[in-house]
């Protein structure tokens, strides 16, 4: 497995810096490739300039920008995105990365001479993971439609392997969140982690033995 972890958060001592560690524990124990992109201390420009937008259908030269993150998401087979939802959507800076990076000829194919349909780029990526953490309730995140969980399990895994694995955990009234409620989920993100690659990275492993 050669997993990128996305994460978002502009405090490090945040309980969403705990749930990245707890996904990247289960990843190096497990023996994954991993490659971590912090985006707030990478210092990551969310904006899209008048350049890139006019020449963001032209490839490969729209890579140019974000050269790096792009041989990221070319290089890996696993994406895990680790934020805090905040009105119901990922940060900002979270979309400016999908804006910026998830590029024409990177994750999907415009139409060309050759089919009339947009197609999927991302067909490497056969697991995509999601750790968020919510201010709002369950009941009142299911009502508002949780946007930033369905442009990712729903938008970038449309352009992923046909199969492709998912799983997602969050923790819900962060305001209200006590030692024991974070504890709990911190655990509940372990064995989500552990179902998620457990097997796919042994047997992995077992074939290398």
């Amino acid at each position: 497995m050669r997993a990128l972890v996305i994460y978002c958060h502009p405090k490090e001592t945040s309980f969403t810096a705990a749930v990245r560690d707890r996904v990247l524990d289960k990843l190096t124990s497990a023996g994954a490739e991993v490659r971590v992109r912090d985006l707030y201390q990478g210092a990551f420009d969310p904006v899209m300039t008048p350049q890139e937008f006019d020449g963001y259908a032209t490839a490969p030269a729209n890579r140019l920008p974000v050269a790096g993150d792009v041989r990221d998401v070319l290089w890996c087979n696993t994406m895990i995105f680790v934020y805090p939802t905040w009105w119901y959507g990922m940060p900002a800076m979270l979309k400016g990365w999908l804006d910026r990076v998830l590029l024409p000829e990177v994750a999907f194919l415009l139409p060309d001479a050759h089919s009339a349909a947009i197609r999927a780029g991302l067909t490497h990526v056969t697991a995509l993971g999601v750790f968020t953490t919510c201010g709002a309730s369950w009941g009142m995140t299911q009502l508002i439609g949780a946007p930033g969980k369905r442009t990712l399990l729903r938008g970038v895994r449309a352009i992923c392997a046909r199969n492709c694995k998912t799983v997602y955990a969050a923790h819900y009234r962060m305001d209200r969140s006590t030692e024991a409620s974070r504890q709990a989920h911190l655990e509940r993100v372990a064995r989500k982690m552990d179902r998620f690659i457990g097997t796919r990275v042994t047997a992995r492993s077992e074939a290398k033995a």
